[in-house]
C-alpha cells in the first residue's frame, strides 16, 4: 500500500509555529514515527504553500492508494483543491491538527469535507496516524 500525506500552507513551520495550537514537534520527526509504526506502508510526504502545487499533487493520485490531506488555510478557501479531490478516484481523508470548530468562525467551513471520504479533526499530529488507520481498515 502506498499513501501520500499532503500538507498545505505554513505546515512546514510545525514545531515552531503557534506551539500552543500545533505543538512543538516538527513534522519530519513525526513522519519518521509514522513510517516506523506502519513499516509495510510506503508513506510519501509533500508540503507546499502554493495552492496550484497541491492541486497538481492531488492529480498525481493514480500512484497512491490513499491521500491524507491537510490543506490548512486552503481548506476554508479553495474550491480548486475541492474540485481536484472530486476529480480523482483515490480515497482522501481530510485531517486537521487542531479542532477547527473551537477556533475562529471562518475555520468552521470546509470546502473539502463534502468531497472527501472522511474527516479527522483535533487530535494533534495523531490525526495523521488516525487518517492512515482509516485508509488501511
Amino acid at each position: 500500500m502506498k499513501i501520500t500525506i499532503i500538507n498545505g500552507p505554513n505546515l512546514n513551520l510545525l514545531g515552531s509555529r503557534e506551539t500552543n495550537i500545533y505543538g512543538s514537534q516538527n513534522f519530519e520527526t513525526y513522519l519518521d514515527s509514522l513510517r516506523t509504526s506502519f513499516p509495510k506502508i510506503i508513506i510519501e510526504y509533500f508540503q507546499s504553500n502554493i495552492e496550484g502545487e497541491i492541486i497538481n499533487k492531488i492529480h498525481e493520485s493514480k500512484e497512491f492508494d490513499g491521500i491524507i490531506l491537510n490543506a490548512a488555510a486552503y481548506t476554508h478557501t479553495s474550491i480548486g483543491i475541492a474540485d481536484a479531490v472530486k476529480s480523482i478516484d483515490c480515497k482522501v481523508v481530510e485531517v486537521h491538527i487542531s479542532n477547527t470548530f473551537s477556533r475562529e468562525e471562518y475555520r468552521h467551513n470546509s470546502f473539502l469535507s463534502p468531497v472527501v471520504d472522511g474527516i479527522i479533526i483535533g487530535f494533534g499530529l495523531d490525526s495523521y496516524r488516525l487518517g492512515i488507520e482509516s485508509l488501511i481498515n
